[in-house]
């Protein structure tokens, strides 16, 4: 099996690990035939997806002509879903529990101040859920208050009805307690009764709209790293070995290039999945080119955490790397990653000497979409975050649908270009200890 030539890819393998996601992964599928079609009617070529033929693994078929090359791509997602789901509490206590470790965690470790200093965005979007899900806690319990407080006013005017037919004889302002001991207990049972289920009638209300709120979500995410204080959960680790030995047999496969996409909170992962490959001697010599690319990734909200060890020693193994070609993808208008921050350095455990990757590259959205595109998604934070699995209206140099299925290998078609101007590559962690 040998080695692509220079710039022409016929054959790819392409495998997708999502970020902290807990829905199937036919959203990606049906994303990428959507969003393909847009980019080829664009950039004018042709691209076609169908049903993936054989395997375990969930994903589909490209057939592309770019540039009069024909390519074929097998696109496939390595799913961790399920352990996703499993991390999400179904009980509201049990987020809002959630909110106060999470909030403990990067605080008393000192990753908030620190990721503060890197980009504002991303440390906003920690803090909306806390904020949020505050929010909410503040309005139910106000609700539950005003409502509680109606039904104690009419108790009262009903006892002093009473009062005036029995004559009691009080001439002062009347009050539960006044009332025969029977009559008080079961008023003061049914206030307590009001406040508290109108209070969980609306936290339920505001968690069964979490689809507009994302804060329930965005709390279930931060709390995932937060608890590990940085290091994966066991059931993550031997996924991410599965992934692993997945890949690796990919290597083996008469392709031109396996290309390995990790997106969001996939990022981490795929740093540590394609150093363990590396390590155990897995990467060929001679075989398809390994290739990853980045996209926008949260590597920071990870690896500033105290227990981290394992990504940041992954992270100052792999950057230094000839085996492979990283390109890291971001924009400052997504507001949910860490933009142009170079994830080794900014972690403090970049080399002296010797790093070569990643090669960070801005997908620079207020140029590569037209201004009233732009204006219509400035203000959707989350669906930015996913822009870059999506058609641009004026693509510059990045086009994640001629990097999947295109002609050239991830190192060729960004062979010679300079990493953004813009980059942050200043050390800004606390925590630099490595496994």
């Amino acid at each position: 099996m040998n080695a692509p030539q220079h710039g022409k890819v016929s054959k790819r393998r392409v495998f997708y690990i999502p970020g902290y996601d807990p829905i199937h992964p036919r959203r990606y599928r049906e994303l990428y035939r959507k969003e393909s079609a847009e980019q080829a009617r664009i950039s004018d070529y042709e691209i076609g997806i169908k049903p993936k033929q054989g395997g375990d693994l969930y994903g589909w078929h490209v057939d592309a002509l770019i540039d009069e090359d024909y390519v074929q791509a097998d696109i496939e997602v390595l799913v961790w879903s399920d352990i996703v789901r499993e991390s999400m509490s179904g009980s509201i206590a049990g987020t809002y529990w959630q909110l106060v470790r999470t909030a403990w965690t990067y605080v008393a470790s000192g990753a908030l101040r620190r990721l503060m200093w890197l980009r504002k965005g991303p440390v906003i979007a920690a803090l909306y859920p806390i904020g949020m899900l505050l929010l909410q806690l503040l309005i139910a319990i106000v609700s539950g208050a005003v409502l509680s407080s109606a039904v104690e006013w009419v108790l009262v005017r009903a006892g002093r009805f009473l009062n005036g037919m029995f004559g009691t004889g009080l001439e002062r302002p009347v009050e539960l307690a006044d009332f025969n001991y029977v009559y008080a207990l079961i008023g003061n049972l049914l206030v307590y009764a009001v406040w508290i289920g109108v209070t969980v009638f609306i936290l339920r209300w505001f968690k069964s709209k979490d689809g507009r709120f994302f804060a329930y979500y965005l709390m279930h995410d931060y709390a995932f790293s937060a608890r590990w204080k940085g290091a994966n959960p066991p059931p993550l680790e031997r996924r991410m070995s599965e992934f692993g030995e997945i890949i690796a047999i990919a290597l083996q496969d008469d392709v031109d290039e396996v290309l390995v996409v990790g997106h969001s909170s996939g990022a981490h992962l795929a740093v540590s999945i394609l150093s363990d490959l590396i390590r155990a001697g897995r990467v060929p010599t001679k075989g398809p080119k390994l290739a990853f690319l980045s996209l926008g990734q949260v590597v920071p909200m990870v690896s500033f955490l105290p227990s981290a060890k394992r990504l940041r020693n992954d992270l100052k193994f792999l950057c230094m790397q000839d085996t492979l070609t990283w390109v890291d993808v971001s924009a400052p208008g997504d507001g949910c990653s860490f933009a142009l921050c170079d994830p080794v350095v900014v972690s403090g455990v970049a080399p002296q000497e010797g790093q070569k990757w990643p090669l960070i590259i801005s997908a620079a959205f207020t140029q590569s979409l037209t201004p009233e595109r732009w204006q219509e998604l400035r203000w959707k934070f989350f669906r930015l975050h996913f822009q870059y699995l999506c058609a641009f209206d004026r693509p510059k140099d990045y086009d994640y649908f001629q990097i999947t299925a295109g002609p050239l290998t991830l190192a060729d078609r960004y062979r010679g270009r300079a990493p953004s101007k813009s980059r942050i590559d200043v050390p800004a962690s606390k925590h630099t200890s490595i496994a």
